[in-house]
């Protein structure tokens, strides 16, 4: 069964397709949206010998000229130099603004790859493939691309819609457990937010139906993104809950200690806290997802060796805190969420101190 979800954009609509073992299909997806041309196939040392080659195969059979660009795996690849290596081979390759850039891999690869589209001869489309759980749940959904600045996380970067999105779980399958458990931090975040349900069905939906799963998901991103497709309203702000510290834990403790969904966890416990003390969060409800977080193996307890002053630094310098004040996503019962301006840098960092004791909140 194949799903198709809907990113109602009234200037750029486009759709994701989730389907098992549609990876074989893109050139024929991609052939309905996009002209016949070169494109480059941006990859990742991981992913690119597993579906590499097939995805390449199903371009060429649509009349596709695919030309695949593989970058190192890992955070460190999220750079401007990775976008100016990257850029330099596809100007080798000949790829003018009549290509189109095609993302294979997970969020790294992802973002990177729509960024690179992004400035590519001033924009040029792109597809997300996303073969990871946090790809596909979130990071290839709803436009956002960029790469990491010394100082923190997606701080350059910019709005780029893709033209189609194509999402075969059946990809998931190969990924290492840590790697599947990760992903599901993003999950958790939805169903905190939106689908309270979701923390229920979880287990059972990540073991035995994961196209109905990821669909779910990604049309929970598509409604908040439609609503608030360039973050001016404060809805979409809502989906990062969790990111704040989270973000600031990746970067303090240095690229690659955390997967992204690992650091995010780390930041759903700080912001239960927050809201139970703040929001008024029921005690219950806030254990009920630290269960969910650690059925999964997602930590909720900080190591001492990460200071808390590094880490209010880098939040200093965190996107979503406007002229020194803290945005804060806070919920005051599963499945809905709010942005909270009245959360304290000294709220902030007493959740972060609450993250080192032996049981979150």
């Amino acid at each position: 069964m194949v799903a198709h979800v809907a990113v109602s954009l009234s200037r750029n609509p486009y759709e994701s397709i989730v389907g098992n073992g549609i990876l074989s299909r893109t050139g024929e997806f991609v052939s309905e949206i996009l002209p016949v041309g070169k494109c480059a196939l941006i990859t990742d040392a991981n992913v690119g010998p597993l579906y590499a080659e097939a995805v390449t195969r199903s371009l060429e059979k649509a009349g596709f000229t695919p030309v695949i660009i593989t970058i190192a795996a890992g955070e460190k690849s999220k750079s401007l130099s990775s976008a100016e290596m990257v850029c330099d081979q596809m100007i080798a390759a000949g790829l003018d603004r009549g290509a189109f850039v095609a993302a294979l891999g997970g969020g790294v690869v992802g973002d990177l790859a729509g960024f690179v589209a992004s400035i590519y001869y001033r924009g040029i489309p792109h597809v997300q493939i996303p073969t990871t759980v946090v790809a596909q749940v979130d990071s290839a959904i709803g436009g956002k691309t960029g790469v990491n600045a010394r100082e923190g996380k997606n701080l350059i970067g910019s709005f780029h819609q893709p033209a189609l999105v194509i999402a075969d779980p059946a990809t998931l399958r190969t990924l290492p457990k840590r790697e599947f458990n990760e992903g599901v931090a993003e999950i958790i975040k939805h169903a905190v937010i939106r689908d309270a349900a979701m923390l229920d069905d979880l287990p059972d939906a990540a073991a035995s139906d994961l196209p109905a799963l990821i669909a779910r998901n990604e049309r929970i991103k598509a409604l908040i993104v439609v609503e608030d497709e360039f973050e001016k309203l404060g809805l979409r702000a809502l989906l990062n809950f969790g990111h704040t510290i989270g973000h600031a834990i990746e970067n303090a403790a240095g690229y690659g200690r955390f997967l992204h969904g690992e650091a995010v966890s780390l930041g759903i416990a700080a912001a239960l806290d927050l809201s139970v003390e703040r929001a008024g969060l029921p005690f219950d409800q806030a254990q009920t997802v630290l269960r969910t977080l650690r059925a999964f193996d997602l930590p909720v307890q900080l190591s001492q060796d990460i200071p808390t002053e590094a880490l209010m630094k880098t939040l200093g310098k965190d996107k979503k805190f406007e002229a020194g004040a803290v945005r804060f996503v806070l919920t005051k019962k599963l499945g809905s969420a709010f942005v909270s301006k009245e959360v304290t840098k000294g709220d902030v960092r007493r959740a972060i101190e609450g993250l080192r004791a032996a049981e979150s909140i």
